[in-house]
């Protein structure tokens, strides 16, 4: 019986074309698996069925998922994090059929691998002076003079209208600017806003969609922001120091609409809130301040 099987011309382009049709054929792919994303079991004979590729400097893992709930795509992670997760996959699993391909160095898992927790990927520092990490709700901490920012990030629902939207806030610890600068001055806003971000008017509106970009949701907990890398494909805007669990709802809104508001905002103008409600009103206040820029960004899982 032929596999319900999603090769993407860019995991195709890693693994090669006799990799791929052998996974095509069945050779190389499970018949069950867990699925990467959404960690509920699998059928590649079922079910249209993702090659998600996760690559490191010298090393890749292939991974499967539903087609629903994260397309097939190449996730660059750092190589030493990538090693790590092999390493505990063979261990757990001494027994397990060596199923390392020829030519690109890459290992197909055994459906244990999506149960496991992934380290979050160490993605390169992104276009602009800030580094791209930070903790989901965590409070902002000041930023000392000379000291680079780090972004936070909180996650709750927003409504546009009666509609709960998924949404991240972007918040920046200090002024962010471009790289080489030193005169101090905040740009987080501009520089997003040269990346395709606009400035927000009214939070009942749903910002239009950011071509290139996308919120990464994988194993059931958020991983990145993506952004279009100069090479093609993506890299890492912002990555989690490890991998922040959700709640069903927000998962359950990103999911239903295939997308994540994201807002974005200077140092100091949201901060930490404990409730939804609390949030939105800080955002209502720094949208009249004219303060606020967003984008609705495509989910990449579930």
């Amino acid at each position: 019986m032929p596999r319900m099987l999603d090769v993407s011309d860019e995991v195709r382009s890693e693994i090669g074309d006799d990799e791929a049709d052998r996974l095509l054929g069945g050779d190389r792919a499970p018949d069950s698996y867990e699925c990467t994303s959404c960690r509920t079991p699998g059928d590649t004979h079922a079910e249209p069925t993702s090659t998600v590729l996760f690559v490191g400097d010298e090393t890749a893992v292939l991974a499967f998922a539903h087609a629903r709930c994260i397309p097939s795509q190449v996730v660059p992670v750092a190589e030493e994090q990538l090693a790590g997760a092999v390493r505990s996959i063979s261990q757990s699993q001494p027994a397990a059929p060596n199923l390392t391909a020829p030519g690109p160095d890459f290992a197909v898992p055994t459906p244990d691998f999506a149960t496991r927790d992934f380290p979050a990927p160490d993605f390169p520092a992104p276009d602009f002076a800030v580094p791209a990490q930070g903790a989901a709700g965590a409070p902002p901490q000041p930023t000392a003079p000379g000291q680079a920012a780090i972004l936070g990030i909180t996650c709750g629902l927003v409504l546009h209208g009666k509609v709960g939207h998924a949404a991240l806030v972007v918040e920046p610890t200090g002024p962010v600017g471009r790289p080489g600068s030193t005169s101090g001055e905040d740009e987080f806003l501009d520089l997003l806003q040269d990346a395709g971000f606009q400035r927000v008017g009214d939070l009942d509106e749903t910002p239009e969609q950011l071509p290139g970009w996308s919120v990464l949701v994988a194993m059931g907990k958020l991983h990145a922001i993506l952004q279009p890398a100069a090479a093609g494909g993506s890299t890492g805007w912002w990555q989690a120091h490890q991998p922040l669990q959700v709640t069903d709802a927000w998962r359950m809104a990103a999911s239903q609409l295939s997308e994540v508001t994201m807002y974005a905002v200077p140092a100091g103008m949201v901060g930490r809130q404990p409730r939804e409600d609390l949030l939105r009103q800080a955002l209502e206040r720094a949208v009249a301040l004219g303060q606020v820029v967003a984008a609705s960004l495509p989910l990449a899982g579930t």
